[in-house]
């Protein structure tokens, strides 16, 4: 059985009646007939904002203004090739700025509508569209999942959830990039990759601990960031077209303690540390790090 993983970005987009914008599946895409938030893959090097902006004029011939990001999830996936498909979800809010509506042509989608609150229940929804708005539905049965990653040869997409963690005494915790990594030498966030399966909230739990031995509280979502690095080096020195996505989550650490790196971290985390805003401006800080420390004070 083959695994599948992508990123995506959809946009919630009401009228003044509370109606929302909803486009149908076509017999071109995985799910013919089913209706979903308009919205698709992110493309390689893209910024998830760009994503949603651009699938809302390809699928509805609507310009849209970003108005917030929303949530962020990830689910499961059968295909229609009996693959299982991981699909990292950015979910914005948006409002419509010009453009006309219209139908998608030789595309994933063939229909673009308003659905009324009353109606859209009664639609054929997406799991994660339903979810999104707030109606209930039965989960699916995907039998036996396999475990890993799917091989991405070439380029590199990946999908990652990291922590602005403070502590009561409001240092902010920060890790240190290992030599040979992007990035390396570095301080940079705690957090990294969403695994096969995993929802970003369990990976960034996962990732905290695996790097820095503390454990925490999400309080609230920051945003949505990403990075393009055609020409990123890995480990040994290996070119990688680089492309990470990121969703940075507020992390209360009720009880620090002192950090440290477990061995379940892997190669990629060198070390681990609290630091006052003072110390921190200091350091050699990734551009992520250096936001959150804008966002410290």
């Amino acid at each position: 059985m083959k695994i599948r993983r992508r990123a995506a970005a959809y946009g919630v987009c009401r009228s003044a009646d509370g109606s929302v914008l909803l486009t149908r599946g076509s017999d071109a895409g995985a799910f013919p007939g089913i209706w979903s938030l308009p919205g698709g893959g992110i493309d390689h090097g893209e910024h998830p904002d760009d994503t949603v902006v651009r699938e809302f004029a390809e699928e509805t011939g609507l310009i849209v203004r970003i108005t917030g990001v929303r949530t962020v999830l990830a689910d499961l996936a059968r295909l229609p090739d009996d693959s299982i498909e991981h699909t990292d979800r950015i979910l914005y809010d948006v409002e419509a700025a010009g453009g006309t509506l219209r139908h998608e042509t030789a595309g994933t989608s063939d229909l673009a509508e308003w659905v009324t609150p009353a109606d859209v229940a009664a639609r054929p929804l997406l799991p994660f569209t339903a979810g999104a708005l707030g109606i209930s539905f039965p989960a699916a049965d995907l039998g036996a999942v396999p475990a890993g990653e799917p091989e991405r040869p070439g380029r590199v997409q990946r999908f990652g959830a990291y922590a602005h963690a403070t502590d009561p005494d409001g240092r902010i915790l920060l890790t240190r990039i290992a030599d040979g990594y992007p990035g390396g030498g570095r301080w940079h966030l705690a957090g990294g990759g969403t695994d096969f399966g995993e929802t970003p909230e369990q990976a960034l739990a996962r990732e905290l601990y695996e790097e820095t031995s503390q454990r925490g509280r999400i309080t609230g979502l920051i945003g949505v960031s990403h990075r393009y690095d055609p020409s990123a080096l890995g480990p040994e020195g290996v070119p990688i077209d680089w492309h990470t996505i990121r969703v940075v989550y507020h992390v209360t650490v009720p009880e620090p303690t002192d950090a440290a790196v477990t061995e379940a971290a892997g190669g990629s985390t060198a070390e681990a540390a609290w630091y006052t805003p003072e110390q921190a401006r200091n350091l050699p800080l990734t551009e992520l790090a250096r936001d959150a420390l804008g966002r410290t004070g």
